[in-house]
């Protein structure tokens, strides 16, 4: 291959990549955003975007390049979860040294006794819900994105989210007193 040609290739492959990342960077930032830290989500994302890199002419076209990121992101903030056990565990200690709870994303926008009971509800899901529930609602993730972030197929998706919806709704109901007082666990 020529040099030139060589420059070519290296010229589309950078403009493919900088067109995802200009499209798709803010979606996987706010994904990783509502799941851990903001400075770990930063960091989480650019690790998405290094894997993209990586595997530049794995990833599909159009829309279906979103679902690809997101499932590794997916993957890649469960790897930064379970590499960051010891860091956590040390960040809660010192957290409540001081006196308080560390911030989640969660605590932050909850600003209502509604959204408190909700949050509160969906902490008491599985994971799994708890996953695909904020898939559908927080990312707006279409069903077959879902299924191609969680490798199932698009009615194993219908099924899960019908579920966890039903738990969901089961889990606030039991949150509320006849008096509309909120127990908070």
């Amino acid at each position: 291959m020529s040099t030139a040609e060589l420059l070519q290739v290296t010229t589309e492959a950078d403009q493919r990549f900088e067109s995802l990342f200009r499209t798709h960077h803010q979606a996987v930032l706010s994904y990783c955003r509502r799941r851990m830290a903001a400075t770990d989500a930063e960091d989480v994302a650019a690790d998405v975007f290094a894997v993209a890199w990586r595997r530049l002419d794995d990833i599909p076209e159009g829309e279906a390049a979103k679902a690809w990121l997101m499932a590794v992101a997916y993957m890649t903030i469960g790897n930064h979860r379970r590499g960051s056990t010891r860091r956590l565990s040390l960040g809660d200690k010192l957290a409540a040294q001081r006196g308080g709870e560390p911030e989640t994303p969660e605590t932050r926008v909850a600003s209502s006794e509604e959204d408190l009971r909700l949050l509160t509800s969906l902490e008491k899901l599985r994971a799994s819900d708890q996953e695909i529930l904020k898939l559908v609602a927080w990312d707006k993730v279409s069903h077959a994105q879902i299924a191609t972030v969680l490798g199932i197929s698009v009615a194993a998706v219908d099924q899960r989210v019908s579920r966890a919806r039903s738990r969901l709704k089961k889990e606030y109901e039991k949150l509320q007193s006849p008096e509309g007082v909120v127990f908070r666990a």
